[in-house]
C-alpha cells in the first residue's frame, strides 16, 4: 500500500501518516451533571460555523428541558458529535470544545482525546465536509423521520490518517488557528463597520447629522413629498425575452438569478409577461414591509408580481437607495400598511401615502457619496474575508490526507 503523506506540509517532517481507527485516537466519557455542577445557562450548542458555543448567546435562548441533571458535560478540548443533519452535513457534525466548558443533550456524543492525540487537529480534519461525510456516510443509517440511527460507539470504528507525530498535528493546528483568527477578525470588523453605517444612516435621516455646500454654506431645509410625486410605477413588457430574469430578495436586491444560484423553473409564455427593470429602479417586493424597498443594479426583467418605481423628479437613486434599507422608513411602511399579512403585495397606493425626504439633489449628492464611502470599506472588507476562506479550505485540502 502506498504511503500516505499531504500534498503541504512543514519541512521538517517527512515520515507518511498512520491510519488509525478513531477508536485509537479518541475514547466516550459519559461524565454527567449529576452534581449539579452546570444550569441551564450553561447548556451549549454545536454549530456547524461557529463550533461549540453557549446555546443563549447563539440562539438567544435555552432549549432545555426543566432538569439538565442528565446531560453531558463537555470540558474544554472534548470532541461532539451531533446527530442533527445539515443541508451540507446530512450525518451531522463532529467539532471540538475551544470555548467554555459547558452541558449537552444525551442526544449528543461525547468523546476526549487519547495521548499523543491533539484535539484541535480533529476538529480540523473534519472541518472539510469531503473528510466528514465520507466518513459518517458508512456509519450512519437514517430513520424515517431523517434521524440518525448510529450509536455512540460505531462513530468511532473507521480509520482516519493522523501524523505519527503529536508534534506535527500541532503545527498544522497552530497554523490553522492562526487563520481562523484573521477570520474572526475580518468577521469583528465587518460587523463594526455594520454598525458604523446602521447608526450613521439613523443620524443623518433624522437630520442630527448635516452636510455643507462645496462653499461651505448651509443647505436649504429638507422638503417631504409623498411617494408618488417623485416616484412612477413603471410596467414595461416591451423585450423579446432575452434579458436576464432578475431574483428580487432582501440580501442582495435585484440581481440576475444566475449569479445567487436562484433556480426556478419559467415558461417562455410566462416570461413573455415578465416587465422590464432598468439599471437604477426600486422594486416592491414580497417583503418589502420587512426588509424594505430594493434597487437594482441591473437591466432585467421580473415578475409582473412586482412593483418597478422609477424617479420622474432630479433625484440621486443611491440616496433612496440608502433611506429604503432604514429602520425609520420601515416602520413607516408597516404603520401605513398595518393589518397586511405576510405574502400580500404593498401596493403604489400605501407606497405614495408616505411622505418620503426631499433634501436638495446637491445635500442627497453629498448623503449618497458618503455612505457609498462606508459600503466601499465593508465591501473589502468582505472580498479579504471571503478570500481567506478560500485560503483556509485550499489548506484544509493539502494538509491532510
Amino acid at each position: 500500500m502506498q504511503p500516505k503523506k499531504p500534498d503541504l506540509r512543514f519541512k521538517e517532517f517527512s515520515d507518511a501518516w498512520d491510519k488509525k481507527r478513531l477508536s485509537a485516537l479518541l475514547f466516550e466519557h459519559k461524565e454527567r451533571n449529576y452534581q449539579r455542577e452546570f444550569d441551564r445557562n450553561d447548556v451549549l450548542s454545536v454549530s456547524r460555523n461557529n463550533g461549540i458555543v453557549n446555546q443563549i448567546e447563539h440562539l438567544g435562548r435555552s432549549y432545555a428541558g426543566a432538569s439538565v441533571l442528565n446531560y453531558h458535560i463537555v470540558r474544554k478540548n472534548d470532541i461532539v458529535y451531533t446527530k442533527s443533519p445539515l443541508a451540507l452535513n446530512p450525518y451531522g457534525i463532529i467539532k471540538a470544545n475551544k470555548n467554555k466548558e459547558g452541558i449537552v443533550s444525551t442526544l449528543y456524543a461525547v468523546y476526549r482525546c487519547k495521548k499523543n492525540v491533539n484535539s484541535d487537529f480533529i476538529d480540523f480534519y473534519f472541518s472539510l465536509d469531503d473528510h466528514l461525510n465520507k466518513y459518517l456516510r458508512p456509519l450512519v443509517q437514517k430513520g424515517a423521520k431523517n434521524d440518525m440511527k448510529i450509536n455512540n460507539q460505531r462513530v468511532l470504528i473507521d480509520p482516519i490518517y493522523i501524523p505519527k507525530t503529536e508534534r506535527e498535528q500541532e503545527k498544522i493546528s497552530s497554523f490553522l488557528t492562526s487563520v481562523d483568527n484573521k477570520i474572526e477578525q475580518l468577521i469583528n470588523k465587518e460587523t463594526l463597520l455594520q454598525q458604523y453605517k446602521k447608526g450613521v444612516m439613523q443620524k443623518i435621516f433624522n437630520q442630527e447629522i448635516r452636510f455643507k455646500k462645496d462653499d461651505g454654506s448651509e443647505f436649504e431645509k429638507w422638503k417631504y413629498k409623498n411617494g408618488d410625486k417623485i416616484f412612477k410605477p413603471i410596467t414595461n413588457k416591451n423585450h423579446n425575452s432575452d434579458l436576464p430574469v432578475l431574483a428580487i430578495s432582501q440580501e442582495f436586491g435585484a440581481v440576475p438569478r444566475e449569479m445567487i444560484n436562484y433556480k426556478i423553473s419559467v415558461t417562455k409564455k410566462s416570461i413573455s409577461t415578465y416587465k422590464v427593470v432598468e439599471e437604477g429602479d426600486f422594486i416592491i417586493s414580497l417583503r418589502s414591509f420587512q426588509g424594505g424597498i430594493e434597487y437594482s443594479n441591473y437591466k432585467g426583467i421580473c415578475s409582473p408580481a412586482y412593483i418597478i418605481l422609477r424617479p420622474f423628479i432630479d433625484v440621486n437613486r443611491s440616496f433612496y437607495k440608502f433611506y429604503f434599507k432604514t429602520d425609520r422608513y420601515i416602520r413607516l411602511l408597516n404603520r401605513h400598511i398595518e393589518g397586511i399579512r405576510d405574502g400580500k403585495m404593498i401596493s403604489y397606493r400605501q407606497f405614495s401615502d408616505i411622505k418620503l425626504p426631499y433634501p436638495s439633489p446637491a445635500e442627497q449628492s453629498k448623503i449618497a457619496d458618503f455612505l457609498s464611502s462606508i459600503d466601499s470599506r465593508i465591501e473589502k472588507v468582505q472580498n479579504k474575508l471571503k478570500q481567506t476562506k478560500e485560503f483556509k479550505k485550499g489548506l484544509l485540502q493539502r494538509m491532510f490526507v
